[in-house]
């Protein structure tokens, strides 16, 4: 069986994490990406591995990471040896950014898409929760929120404005196979 590698991509706020773990438990399969960043990882959040900037930059240089990029101010990076031993057998998925489809694109041309949004006023308060950023900071955010993905990807959007059962709901939907 060969895997699907399926990205997840949305503005903050809009609980990708919350559904990709919600998702994990109805779908143990699921091989979630821990992605490496340059941010302390008592910062809490996501579950990841916090590097500085100077072991980012050696681990990038040795060629450690499939894909990386930057956004935030922090730099984002998928373990290579994560993606290639699971792939062939499992889903893969990881909590990418509209920053790094294009390069994905390139690497893995079957790659899909999850594209999970939420209601502004959603997004604000869930960023405001967060407490990690100021209130412009989080304005600058949400007007950024809404963007299209490169063309050819297959894209599938989840509206993640409710519930948790609902937005899982969505989000398992949007993980079964393209010909299912």
């Amino acid at each position: 069986m060969i895997g699907q590698l399926i990205a997840v991509v949305g503005p903050s706020g809009a609980g990708k994490d919350t559904l990709i773990d919600a998702a994990r438990i109805t779908r143990p399969d699921l091989l979630i990406v821990r992605r490496v960043i340059t941010r302390p990882t008592e910062s809490g959040g996501e579950d990841f591995e916090g590097v500085s900037e100077a072991d980012f930059a050696a681990r990038k240089k040795r060629g450690d990471f499939a894909l990386d990029w930057r956004a935030h101010g922090l730099r984002y990076g998928l373990p290579a040896l994560q993606i290639s031993e699971h792939l062939a057998g499992r889903d893969v998925l990881f909590n990418g950014s509209r920053h790094a489809l294009d390069a994905a694109a390139i690497l893995f041309p079957h790659l899909r898409v999850i594209r999970v949004s939420a209601p502004s006023a959603v997004l604000r308060d869930r960023l405001l929760a967060r407490g990690r950023e100021t209130a412009e900071d989080i304005e600058a955010r949400i007007a950024r929120a809404s963007y299209d993905v490169p063309a050819g990807l297959h894209v599938t959007d989840v509206v993640n404005g409710g519930t948790l059962a609902d937005g899982t709901a969505r989000f398992l939907a949007a993980l079964q196979p393209v010909n299912a």
